[in-house]
């Protein structure tokens, strides 16, 4: 099983996750950040680091969350490794609370009006 990065993340991108992970499985795109499933191992350090609870065992996630897996696991592809915090997106507290962030997802696209 795996943990998965939710809507939640989105505009914020808060890394405190990142440094509790043992195998480095997290990937950082423009503004969010995913979970490799390939790489996870279920291990739950990163939940609680999470100040917007973004992260979501995979048997737990809503019906609504559920796109998240299949885009965790093909963004994790594409985007590259991250295995340090840092600083969160400029704006990341007003973003924490806004329900409904999809649409804002960043993928890093060539084309931007691609979604992932």
């Amino acid at each position: 099983m795996t943990h998965v990065v939710t809507e939640a993340c989105i505009r914020c991108k808060y890394t405190d996750c990142v440094s509790m992970c043992p195998v480095d499985a997290f990937r950082e795109g423009p503004n969010f950040l995913v979970i490799d499933p390939e790489e996870c191992i279920d291990c739950t350090l990163c939940v609680a680091e999470c100040p917007v609870d973004a992260i979501v065992p995979e048997d737990e996630l809503s019906a609504e969350q559920r796109e998240y897996l299949a885009l965790n696991a093909a963004l994790a592809k594409a985007w590259p490794r991250i295995v340090e915090a840092h600083e969160a997106l400029s704006d990341a507290e007003e973003w924490a609370k806004v329900p409904g962030k999809r649409a804002w997802l960043d993928t890093g696209a060539d084309d931007p009006g691609a979604k992932a």
